[in-house]
């Protein structure tokens, strides 16, 4: 019973991917570091092929002789019901989204509901036609779904599910592999109001203003953007993780360097005040209904203008551009006339936000 055995492990790998953390945190689902990490080191080294490889909003592929984009995404905001929306119109807005930022037509919507024992059929019933609103403003169909009832006190309130398909039009080429040097970086109006409107609420915050969240279908503004230009190179909404660390995804799959102007980025006063409350940095905040888009400096303006003529995208600014050094880094030029670092997104700023 004693005798040893001498065992070759070399040719054997551990099964579960060590990281610094041994149990998953809420970080884990900031957008941030460590959800890159959980990514990169779990999910995409079992599951690599050339479709996932981008890991873009969604994946984009051909079919039947059409180009198609395929995005998937979960919602778990809480509180369910804020100011600006509810967690139904976000999971229609959010998908809708996703497939516009791969540069496609959103057509059908599927959606998967996981709904908490004892859930107020009154509130059930305000998230399924906040839903069909939001379809109907999108102009897409829900056409398949599922719902499954989890025990009280085993689920939190209502989650939801939202997977969709669109069509890229020919000549449509949406990838961090077309962004050039020079290219201008437009966003379509102020930042950070989802996630000071959910945060704001938790807190009990009151300002002269009601902050509400930003959520909107944002298919019909690109549509308007690539009626004016064929030629945006990337197409990308900062939900988790904000500007911030959006921009520092870009700036590491295109291997350049990003450089925003501090001044240009439009903040409302009343988000301001409420980040200096709560120790915020408006650049890292959920946003559900803004987009981000590298254009070539030669189009940037007539793209801008043609935001700016869709009520989405009214406030629309230029906010910085694409150099070739510091590769892979996002830096901002502060007011006063330096330059800072803008890194990603390390821990959580707040959970449960979309």
């Amino acid at each position: 019973m004693n005798e040893k055995h001498n065992i070759d492990f070399s040719g054997y790998a551990c099964p579960i991917p060590k990281t610094d953390y041994e149990n998953i945190l809420l970080a884990h689902g900031s957008g941030g570091k460590l959800t890159h990490q959980l990514i990169g080191k779990m999910f995409l080294p079992q599951f690599r092929n050339e479709l996932l490889e981008p890991l873009h909003d969604g994946a984009v592929f051909e079919m039947g002789g059409r180009k198609l984009a395929f995005s998937t995404d979960s919602y778990v905001v809480n509180p369910i019901f804020f100011p600006g929306g509810n967690i139904g119109e976000l999971a229609v807005n959010g998908t809708v989204n996703d497939l516009a930022m791969c540069g496609a037509r959103p057509m059908y919507l599927s959606a998967a509901f996981i709904i908490e024992e004892g859930l107020p059929l009154e509130d059930l019933w305000k998230v399924v036609l906040s839903m069909q609103e939001a379809a109907r403003q999108a102009g897409v169909l829900l056409v398949t779904g599922d719902t499954k009832v989890v025990d009280r006190g085993k689920g939190d309130k209502i989650f939801i599910n939202t997977s969709g398909v669109g069509i890229v039009e020919d000549g449509v080429e949406i990838s961090p592999k077309r962004i050039r040097p020079g290219d201008k970086i437009i966003v379509n109006g102020d930042i950070a109001l989802h996630g000071i409107a959910i945060m704001s609420l938790r807190e009990g915050l009151e300002f002269e203003t009601v902050i509400s969240s930003d959520t909107a279908p944002l298919n019909g503004l690109v549509d308007t953007m690539f009626r004016a230009s064929r030629n945006i190179h990337v197409l990308r909404d900062p939900t988790r993780g904000g500007v911030a660390t959006t921009l520092n995804e870009i700036a590491e799959q295109a291997n350049l360097g990003i450089e925003m102007t501090e001044e240009a980025i439009p903040i409302p006063d009343e988000v301001r005040g409420a980040c200096e409350i709560l120790g915020l940095d408006p650049l890292y905040i959920a946003n559900e209904g803004k987009l981000l888009a590298f254009v070539p400096s030669d189009e940037a303006d007539t793209v801008l203008a043609a935001m700016r003529s869709h009520p989405l995208g009214a406030k629309s600014a230029i906010i910085g551009e694409v150099v070739d050094k510091h590769n892979g880094t996002v830096v901002m030029k502060s007011k006063i006339g330096g330059t800072r670092v803008v890194d990603m997104l390390t821990g959580e700023q707040l959970p449960r936000i979309c």
